[in-house]
């Protein structure tokens, strides 16, 4: 199978916004084009200077990849009003209006660095998080703990199915690392969970039952890269495994992961037995604040080369070749890489 790979950073949104973006979505849906951004990483008190950039690109949808905010406290009313101060951006919310936003959190909006199930703020977190991104009132995951979610696009007769991962509310203890510059370490194999019981018995469900032409899984943490000694899926290498098998057994059509976290942009890409196409994992971490001083780290399915610049993506689905343009994009809506994967 032929791939195409320069290098890049995602964001990931739902564009519907003026008349002029309504058009576009039609003449998307007659090309058989569609077009999703994602982003993460928004410090509330630093301008986010991209939704103007963002919008040029006319997605159709827009998800938030986590830390959202920046709100590690134990104090509740703190983590409201700084959602309360996110959600004031001007530039934000015009930026919103007409388009279908979803997401999840990371640490930093959850209220904890580093946080897992030992928050005990987690279900007014939930609450907050909700709100913020004007998530329906009698949506099932309002009424359930954890923020995990699915949302399915139809375009014509195909559809893209969007699942949102929750690695914090359930998420066990990790190991912390006795290598000098790294926090974690791998858990002992089969030792903790990521996703907790129910949310890997309902992930389960909806891979398996998924009719859409392509399944875009959404973790605020990284899944491929896995030797920076920061948090990832690697810390639970059982669940790593897990989760690869049951995408080969699902048969789920045009699997592939997006991710934030680490303030930086990257496209890593590994090969799954049984599996005809590479699992990709697209990372696209920094509208607000990146880790400008990053000199690399050892990841072994690193494609192209890591971004450092602020950054969001963009995902551009074709159902008539059945392929996926991923973006990485700056300032100025500046392309810093690229990857086309056809499924």
């Amino acid at each position: 199978m032929k791939k195409i790979l320069l290098s890049f950073s995602i964001l990931l949104f739902i564009n519907c916004k003026s008349k002029s973006n309504l058009d576009l979505n039609t003449i998307q849906k007659q090309s058989n084009q569609y077009t999703i951004a994602f982003g993460s990483c928004d410090d509330q008190k630093i301008k986010n200077e991209l939704w103007e950039v963002i919008d040029t690109n006319h997605p159709s949808v827009w998800i938030w990849g986590g830390d959202n905010i920046y709100s590690d406290t134990e104090d509740i009313k703190v983590l409201k009003a700084n959602f309360k101060l996110q959600k004031q951006d001007s530039s934000y919310l015009h930026f919103i209006k007409n388009k279908i936003i979803l997401g999840t959190w990371d640490d930093h909006d959850f209220g904890i660095n580093d946080g897992g199930q030992e928050n005990r703020l987690k279900k007014e977190s939930q609450k907050y998080l909700f709100d913020f991104l004007d998530t329906p009132k009698n949506a099932p995951e309002r009424k359930r703990e954890g923020v995990y979610n699915t949302k399915t696009i139809t375009v014509k007769n195909h559809k893209i199915k969007i699942i949102i991962l929750d690695t914090r509310y359930f998420r066990t203890q990790l190991t912390k690392s006795k290598v000098p510059n790294k926090r974690f370490q791998p858990n002992p194999y089969g030792n903790g969970t990521l996703l907790g019981k129910e949310q890997w018995q309902w992930l389960d469900n909806e891979l398996r039952n998924s009719n859409a032409d392509f399944n875009l899984i959404v973790s605020s943490v990284q899944f491929l890269s896995n030797k920076h000694g920061f948090e990832c899926w690697g810390n639970f290498p059982h669940e790593v495994d897990k989760l690869e098998k049951l995408i080969v057994d699902s048969k789920a059509k045009g699997t592939f992961i997006v991710s934030g976290d680490r303030h930086i942009a990257l496209f890593s890409t590994k090969t799954i037995p049984q599996l005809p196409y590479p699992l990709v994992d697209f990372t696209s971490s920094g509208l607000t604040h990146t880790y400008t001083g990053f000199s690399g780290e050892e990841n072994p399915y690193l494609e192209g080369e890591v971004v450092k610049e602020l950054n969001f993506g963009v995902l551009k689905f074709d159902f008539d070749t059945h392929s996926v343009l991923m973006e990485i994009r700056g300032k100025e809506n500046k392309l810093l890489a690229q990857h086309l994967q056809k499924y």
